[in-house]
């Protein structure tokens, strides 16, 4: 009964809890957070086991690879499902607090937050439940595919086939949509995050050079790219060299990393071919018609709609605002439901 009358004085709130970044929507007041999904913990050495989160998102990220050893920064987030299932509950109750203000007594919202395609049963329960115990009064999983195209304004509940790629930093997920529902959907755990794994193993094959998760990151923003460039971009990196130990500057060139991140953008090709073989003919015409719609916070790699329009033979666009995709359809989605509108989701309620 409490959060229910506590849940009267909170706004909706829709929570894209991605690998990589968590955008938070608050119902009437747009997309208020968008921050990395790190934190960062001090182990409690009088407490065996127990860890006290010092840093959220952005502060949390400039502390990777430069911590002390009593501090680590954590990823909760891995493949676009929970990895660590306190660190996520906790990360949730920071936002859900932030969202609403600082409050936390009086904040019981209703919460709309999202789960790769595919996902089992147990994954989702996790997020469930992670969100439940941060405080929700209400909890509704949405597809992310969904979210992206009712972010993206595709019109999903007419009589025509309507497809989205998101690719984000865990997981990359082809839906095809139609009257509100999701007919064929396909997930990939390849995404963003294996991208910079790609880049860190090339600088330690080609130039014996070490580098971390943010500087590869850094490479694959400045010069990553799916296509040959009219003119080949290049950059400086930094990092410790594996032969004596000691600093290394070398200079790094758009082919090499484009070499590097091929094989993983062709299983990404795959999974869409693979989609479009799986879906009803009539549908694939609405496809061929309308092309399909690009989202999520690696697909602005350079080319990549180029690239992928080429290996399927139909027109690609790219969203208008890719990394709040989701978190936009959230917010959508919220709306939807008071009205009543017929979306395909799955509802889990909190005990009040």
């Amino acid at each position: 009964m409490f959060k229910f009358l506590s849940g009267l004085f909170s706004r909706d709130i829709g929570i894209d809890l991605g690998s990589a970044n968590t955008v938070v929507y608050v119902k009437g007041r747009g997309i208020i957070i968008n921050e990395p999904s790190v934190l960062a913990v001090r182990k409690m050495s009088r407490v065996k086991g127990k860890r006290e989160v010092i840093a959220f998102g952005s502060p949390a990220k400039k502390m990777i690879g430069k911590t002390p050893i009593s501090i680590e920064t954590v990823r909760p987030m891995q493949h676009g499902v929970i990895a660590d299932f306190d660190m996520t509950e906790q990360m949730v109750e920071h936002y859900m607090r932030a969202a609403n203000n600082g409050r936390r007594m009086m904040a019981h919202p209703r919460v709309a937050i999202c789960v790769p395609a595919g996902v089992t049963e147990v994954e989702k329960r996790a997020v469930v439940d992670a969100v439940l115990g941060a405080g929700a009064r209400e909890a509704f999983v949405v597809e992310e595919p969904l979210a992206a195209a009712l972010g993206t304004g595709l019109p999903i509940n007419e009589p025509r086939g309507n497809m989205v790629v998101d690719i984000g930093g865990g997981t990359s997920e082809v839906a095809v949509l139609s009257l509100g529902g999701v007919v064929i959907s396909n997930s990939l755990r390849a995404a963003g995050d294996d991208i910079d794994a790609a880049i860190v193993s090339m600088m330690r094959q080609n130039y014996t050079l070490s580098i971390g998760e943010s500087t590869a990151e850094e490479v694959k923003c400045a010069i990553g790219s799916v296509i040959p460039l009219g003119d080949e971009l290049e950059m400086e990196v930094k990092g410790r060299d594996l032969m004596d130990g000691l600093p290394k500057v070398v200079n790094v060139t758009s082919g090499e990393v484009r070499d590097a991140i091929e094989s993983i953008i062709c299983r990404i090709e795959d999974m869409l071919r693979y989609a479009i073989e799986q879906t009803p003919p009539e549908l694939v015409k609405d496809i061929v018609d309308q092309g399909f719609v690009l989202t999520g916070g690696s697909c602005q790699l350079r080319g990549l709609n180029i690239r992928f329009s080429d290996a399927v033979n139909v027109p690609v666009h790219l969203a208008e605002e890719p990394l709040f995709s989701v978190a936009l359809g959230l917010g959508k989605l919220l709306e939807t439901v008071d009205r009543g509108d017929k979306i395909e989701i799955t509802v889990d309620h909190s005990v009040v």
